[in-house]
């Protein structure tokens, strides 16, 4: 990964989308050339001088300290997820990095495939930060049955958004599944950009899908730890599931998701269905 790069990129889109009625600045005269705030007024605003926020916005972050990142935060408006891609790319940037990431992981321990094992009722399953499908249990393979379906192992979430049309019938939101999935996978970038299946994911992605290469350069970034995932199952219809991700902080990398639906509701029973349909249907895991 270019950091440097991913730096300028990242900070003049973040720059370009601010106003100076949302910095709470005056907007004199009304042919203002650049889109969003100027250099000058970024650097106003996070406290630094305009020749030292030039450096930065170049790719420069080395040696920029937790305050200087911090000031930059608050002048550009960052939420929570863009605040860790800035301080991620800051560490990506020096010279002689504290400590190396490992790559994301490609299996998971055994206690973990037997706590997905344990969860009988719901969906759940594993994944890491390229968004390979490392372990699920059986209703979690009965639902992710269209990703699934691909032999190739092990599955992976975005090359099924992005390259396989079937993820179109399968997310009833695909534009939102699309979004999500290349803001995650820039969120990686920035904190492993030496990730090598991670670079080889995202060529292949830009090389074959242009929804995924417009998304990558708009360089945003999100977390992804609840929410709403809309989706329709080709047996049990459609499915609003409410989800949760969660990470196990012994097994560094790997993410636990669960799916679950009110008592009562629509969805609920259709995971009844589903889970019938599961226990006569085996889905290949691997």
């Amino acid at each position: 990964m270019d950091n440097r790069a991913a730096i300028r990129e990242f900070l003049a889109s973040r720059r370009a989308r601010i106003t100076p009625e949302q910095a709470g600045l005056p907007a004199y005269g009304g042919n203002r050339r650049v889109k969003g705030l100027r250099r000058e007024e970024v650097a106003m605003l996070a406290g630094m001088s305009i020749d030292y926020y030039v450096r930065l916005e170049r790719g420069n972050l080395a040696g920029a300290s937790d305050t200087v990142l911090e000031g930059l935060a608050r002048a550009l408006q960052l939420d929570d997820a863009e605040r860790a891609h800035l301080f991620d790319l800051a560490r990506a940037a020096e010279p002689t990095p504290a400590r190396s990431r490992k790559a994301a992981p490609a299996t998971v321990p055994a206690s973990v495939q037997l706590v997905l094992d344990a969860v009988n009722d719901a969906p759940a399953w594993v994944r890491n930060a390229r968004h390979d499908m490392l372990a699920a249990n059986r209703m979690a393979r009965a639902l992710y049955s269209p990703l699934l379906a691909d032999p190739r192992r092990p599955a992976n979430s975005a090359r099924f958004v992005y390259l396989d049309p079937a993820s179109h019938d399968f997310f009833q939101d695909w534009e939102r599944a699309a979004d999500d999935i290349a803001a995650m996978l820039r969120s990686e970038a920035g904190r492993n950009p030496h990730d090598k299946l991670l670079i080889e994911l995202i060529g292949e992605l830009s090389t074959r899908s242009e929804d995924f290469r417009t998304r990558w350069a708009a360089h945003n970034v999100r977390f992804h730890r609840t929410g709403l995932k809309k989706l329709r199952h080709p047996v049990v219809g459609d499915l609003d599931l409410t989800f949760e991700a969660m990470e196990f902080p012994a097994h560094p990398g790997l993410t636990f998701l669960a799916y679950v639906a009110p008592v009562g509701s629509p969805t609920a029973d259709s995971l009844k269905l589903l889970a019938s349909w599961a226990a006569t249907t085996e889905v290949p895991q691997h």
